[in-house]
């Protein structure tokens, strides 16, 4: 429904000719900023709600006693899997843990999680790529995922997170600004409703700068010079697959006939994987966002360790598969 509002906004209000670049740009940004925006709204008053009933303070001990080992960070990857948004799409869920007081880890190890492991890779890569392709890159990417939230939360880095995002009050502090008294179901979802909108007016004007310059790029620069520069079989082209990725903001369905096209003309397999998980996990619009709920440290921590993950995952395959 709302690609066909994109659509039709598009063409016929806006007049724009089908499949130019100006038209793809700009329902890129129509369809991305409605489809964000709403997953914005909905993820903060759920939030809001998990924040008034649940205490956070249990969460937090469940969360990081040292008897879980790893477990936790393994169960927000396997939660992003469940989720399959784009990287800018996770933002809104990752901001409603970070805001409920989940471990800042955890809450990074679904954010690396969640567009990382997609559609694409769970049931669109065995009939191009292969059982083993697949197993392996899911893997991989598991182990991104868990190993980049064991990192930031080792490094003890939630100080870098804007802690007006992290204010929230629980329910007895609720039912004493309202004197003493419990708040009956229409006051109580006027509250939270309330609630969840404040997180959701701060954040969305950085959405919509985000995925206005997503929309540019995915509008204005070309696949083939993708396709013509990353195809040669050299040790550079992993990196440069990944710092290409980066401002090529798109899902990983969209990335697909790239992927197909590089393959086609003899691209290592690493290479096309690098850029396919660069475009999909890291991208100009979601720093954009990203900068509103951390500070530029904890920013560049958080896309240093998943560049490193993707590089070295993008010359494993490489190596494995020659």
């Amino acid at each position: 429904m709302i690609q066909q509002f994109a659509n039709w906004l598009t063409s016929n209000v806006f007049g724009l000719v089908e499949n130019t670049k100006l038209s793809d740009g700009v329902n890129f940004f129509v369809y991305d900023t409605i489809k964000i925006g709403l997953l914005l709204i909905v993820v903060n008053f759920i939030m809001a709600v998990t924040r008034y009933y649940f205490s956070m303070e249990k969460a937090r001990d469940i969360l990081t006693k040292k008897r879980w080992l790893g477990l936790n960070y393994l169960l927000a990857a396997l939660l992003g899997i469940v989720t399959p948004f784009c990287s800018c799409s996770s933002i809104p869920l990752f901001i409603g843990f970070m805001g409920a007081g989940i471990p800042l880890g955890i809450t990074f190890a679904f954010l690396i999680s969640s567009p990382l492991i997609n559609e694409s890779s769970l049931y669109l890569f065995p009939a191009m790529f292969g059982m083993k392709v697949t197993i392996l890159y899911n893997l991989f990417g598991l182990a991104i995922a868990v190993v980049g939230g064991m990192i930031i939360q080792k490094l003890n880095l939630r100080k870098y997170v804007i802690p007006e995002l992290l204010k929230f009050k629980s329910r007895k502090q609720v039912e004493t600004d309202n004197g003493g008294n419990k708040l009956f179901f229409r006051a109580l979802v006027t509250y939270l409703w309330k609630d969840g909108m404040k997180i959701t007016r701060q954040i969305f004007p950085y959405v919509v700068l985000g995925v206005g310059v997503g929309a540019i790029v995915h509008g204005f620069i070309p696949s083939n010079l993708v396709e013509q520069y990353l195809s040669a079989e050299s040790w550079w082209t992993v990196p440069a697959a990944v710092v290409v990725g980066v401002p090529l903001y798109a899902n990983s369905i969209s990335v697909l006939p790239i992927m197909e096209a590089m393959v086609g003309k003899g691209a290592p397999l690493g290479t096309v994987l690098a850029l396919m998980t660069a475009i999909v996990t890291l991208s100009i619009p979601e720093i954009l966002i990203l900068k509103k709920v951390m500070r530029w440290q904890l920013l560049a921590i958080f896309f240093g360790i998943t560049t490193v993950g993707i590089i070295i995952m993008g010359y494993l395959f490489n190596s494995i598969l020659v």
